[in-house]
């Protein structure tokens, strides 16, 4: 059965988290140690917004030796059940001429990754979730970013084209108030059933060891940065989503 975006299915987001045997679709009850936090990492701008002049990741093909990484965009200690806060960041994807401000979220009472909704025209809708028990955009490791595939009224938000990615395509997330980019190609785009998703290398190259196995998160063993985009896709059964669309990422510069 070919796999449809579904339009009708109010504000599904791909919540799914971590540290569980079985993936329920968008609503998904993925349990993660609630205690851990985003590490810190030092350095600001002249602008005031975090940023730091550290070893980043080299692919061959990079010819730059060293490239920007940024600082902590959340206090050190803030509990993962926090409220979402904004932080200083935009996504922007040319190819589906998308750009979006980004929060930081953790995980709500049912430590499923939180997917802040509102009420119709409410702009959370058009913004995109950074999940801050992963690794940062653009650090060594593998950062989360999810956002909503419809509206309550069923019409496509940002997410809702993802699936039409193809490698090579770029991904950036911006500094806002600066002209500072970090960079990412495509390298892959995934749809998994919710059996599939539930496969725990499958969490773990969404999410990162650290964050699947609740203990924060791990530079990842190719030294490289990752970015994975995640969202709702399929059929409504059983009034949730029954796949993910989910497209991985490296950091290019």
């Amino acid at each position: 059965m070919p796999i449809a975006q579904h339009r009708g299915f109010p504000g599904c987001i791909a919540a799914m988290l971590i540290i569980a045997a079985a993936l329920a679709g968008c609503g998904v009850q993925h349990r993660i140690d609630q205690t851990q936090t985003v590490p810190p990492q030092s350095g600001v701008d002249s602008s005031g917004l975090p940023l730091s002049q550290t070893p980043g990741p080299t692919p061959a093909f990079q010819s730059t030796p060293t490239l920007f990484v940024l600082g902590p965009l959340v206090e050190e200690n803030l509990d993962l059940r926090a409220a979402p806060e904004s932080v200083p960041l935009e996504l922007q994807i040319p190819a589906l001429k998308l750009i979006a401000p980004v929060v930081a979220v953790g995980l709500n009472a049912k430590n499923v990754m939180d997917a802040p909704k509102g009420d119709i025209g409410d702009p959370i809708w058009h913004t995109a979730f950074w999940y801050r028990g992963g690794g940062l955009p653009g650090s060594v490791g593998t950062a989360t970013i999810a956002g909503h595939v419809n509206d309550p009224l069923g019409r496509s938000e940002i997410f809702a084209n993802l699936q039409d990615l193809r490698p090579g395509d770029e991904i950036i997330i911006h500094l806002k108030l600066t002209t500072m980019n970090i960079r990412f190609s495509v390298d892959e785009v995934k749809n998994y059933s919710l059996k599939e998703s539930s496969d725990p290398h499958v969490l773990e190259r969404i999410y990162g060891a650290g964050p699947v196995t609740g203990v924060g998160p791990l530079p990842a063993p190719d030294g490289l940065a990752h970015l994975t985009l995640i969202t709702c896709a399929g059929y409504i059964v059983n009034g949730e989503f029954d796949h993910h669309t989910v497209v991985y990422a490296t950091r290019i510069k």
